[in-house]
C-alpha cells in the first residue's frame, strides 16, 4: 500500500506543477494532497503542523489566483470579458501554438479580444486592460508554480529522508 500512495502522490506533485500552468487543474491543492499521501505511508511519520502550514499555503494561493487577476484587470480598466478571454484565450493557444508560444500568446490574445468585445470602439483601452489583465495573470501563475514546485521538491526531500526504512521494509 506505501508504494501505491508514494506513487499517486508523486504523480499528483507533477500534476501540480502541471495545474499552475493550465487553470483546469488547481496546481497547488493537487501538489499537497500529494504530501498527504506521502505522510499517509507508513513509513513517513506524521507532522500536523507540516500538513497545517502547507494546506494553508494551497488554500491562500488558491484564492490568490482569483484575486491577483482580477487586480491586473481592474488596475488597467479592464472588465470580466478581458478576464475570461485570458483564460480562454489560453486554452486556444495550447491547443493550437507551441505550448510555450501558445501559453503567453493565447492569453494576451484573448485578453484583448475580450475587451474588444466589451468596447470595441476602443482598442486603446481594450488593449491596456488586455495588458493587465495579462500581467495579473502571469502573475498569479508564477506564484502557483513556485508553490507547486516547492511542494515536489518537499515531496522528494521527505521521501528521501525516510527511503531507508522504505526499502528495509521489503
Amino acid at each position: 500500500m506505501d508504494t501505491f500512495l508514494i506513487i499517486l502522490g508523486l504523480f499528483l506533485s507533477i500534476a501540480g506543477i502541471i495545474g499552475s500552468l493550465i487553470p483546469v487543474l488547481p496546481g497547488p491543492p493537487t501538489g499537497w494532497v500529494g504530501i498527504l499521501l506521502l505522510y499517509l505511508t507508513s513509513f513517513v511519520p506524521i507532522n500536523w503542523w507540516v500538513l497545517g502550514f502547507t494546506l494553508a499555503i494551497a488554500v491562500i494561493i488558491t484564492i490568490l489566483d482569483y484575486v491577483i487577476p482580477a487586480m491586473g484587470t481592474k488596475k488597467s480598466g479592464g472588465t470580466r470579458y478581458g478576464m475570461w478571454g485570458t483564460t480562454l484565450g489560453l486554452f486556444i493557444g495550447l491547443f493550437f501554438i507551441p505550448v510555450p508560444l501558445g501559453f503567453l500568446i493565447g492569453a494576451f490574445v484573448g485578453a484583448f479580444i475580450g475587451e474588444l468585445l466589451y468596447d470595441a470602439k476602443d482598442s486603446k483601452r481594450a488593449l491596456k486592460a488586455a495588458f493587465g489583465s495579462f500581467l495579473g495573470f502571469l502573475t498569479s501563475t508564477f506564484i502557483k508554480l513556485v508553490v507547486s514546485i516547492s511542494f515536489f521538491v518537499f515531496f522528494i526531500y521527505k521521501f528521501w529522508e525516510y527511503k531507508d526504512v522504505f526499502i528495509n521494509r521489503f
